[in-house]
C-alpha cells in the first residue's frame, strides 16, 4: 500500500503545515542545541574562575587554600574537557557541512588554536616581571579577550547577532573585572560570564 496520505488530496494549509514541519526537522538535524553549545563553557568558566576566586578573595585574603596555578590549571582543563564535548557532539550528531560553509568553520576552529597558543606564549614572557596575584588575572583576562574577539568575530562572519552580543558581554565583564583587580574579576567572570552562558543558551534554545 502507498503513504496513509497522498500529497495530492492535502489542502493548501496542511501542505504548507507539512513543509514547515520538514524544515523544522531539517534546521534541528543541522543545527546543534544552543544550550549543548554554551553550557559546557559555562560550566568551565563558573568553576575555573570560581576557583581563582578562592584563591584571591576580595580583599586580598585566600577563601580557600587554591595556588593561581591551581586555578589556572582548572580553568584551562575545563576549557579542554568543553571543546572536547562540543567536538564529540558534533561528531555524534552525524552533521556534514561541506563547502564553504565547512572552510569557514576549519579557519574559525583553527583561529581558536592560533589565538589561545599565542596567547599563552606572550603572557609566559611577561608573567616573571609582575607580582604573583597580577599573574593569574593577566592570563585570565587575556585569554577572555581572545574568547570575546573571536565570539564577535564569529557572529559577523555567520551574521549571528546572538553569538556577536555573548562576545560583547565576555568583553565588558572581563574589562570591568580587569579594572577591579583579581578577586573582582574572577567572581564577575564566574557569575555573570559562565551564568551567562547558561542564560545564552536557555533563551537561544526557548527560541529555536
Amino acid at each position: 500500500m502507498g503513504s496513509d496520505v497522498d500529497e495530492e488530496d492535502l489542502s493548501p494549509a496542511e501542505m504548507m503545515r507539512l513543509i514547515e514541519e520538514q524544515s523544522a526537522a531539517t534546521a534541528r538535524r543541522l543545527q546543534p542545541d544552543p544550550l549543548l553549545l554554551y553550557a559546557p563553557w559555562g560550566v568551565a568558566w563558573m568553576v575555573g574562575f570560581g576557583a581563582f576566586f578562592l584563591s584571591y578573595g576580595l580583599d586580598g585574603r585566600p577563601l580557600a587554600p587554591i595556588s593561581w596555578q591551581l586555578a589556572l590549571s582548572i580553568l584551562f582543563g575545563g576549557q579542554l574537557l568543553a571543546g572536547a564535548f562540543l567536538f564529540w557532539t558534533a561528531r555524534s550528531g552525524g552533521v556534514q557541512v561541506r563547502g564553504e560553509s565547512a572552510q569557514r568553520g576549519m579557519m574559525y576552529g583553527y583561529s581558536w588554536f592560533v589565538g589561545m597558543m599565542s596567547m599563552s606564549l606572550i603572557v609566559s614572557r611577561f608573567a616573571p616581571l609582575l607580582p604573583r596575584e597580577q599573574v593569574g588575572l593577566l592570563y585570565a583576562s587575556v585569554s577572555l579577550l581572545v574568547v570575546a574577539v573571536l565570539y564577535m568575530a564569529g557572529g559577523a562572519v555567520w551574521r549571528e547577532w546572538p553569538m556577536f552580543l555573548i562576545g560583547v558581554w565576555v568583553a565588558v565583564v572581563n574589562a570591568v573585572g580587569a579594572m577591579l583587580g583579581p578577586g573582582w574579576h574572577s567572581l564577575l567572570v564566574s557569575l555573570l560570564v559562565g551564568g551567562g552562558f547558561f542564560v545564552a543558551g536557555i533563551v537561544l534554545r526557548r527560541r529555536g
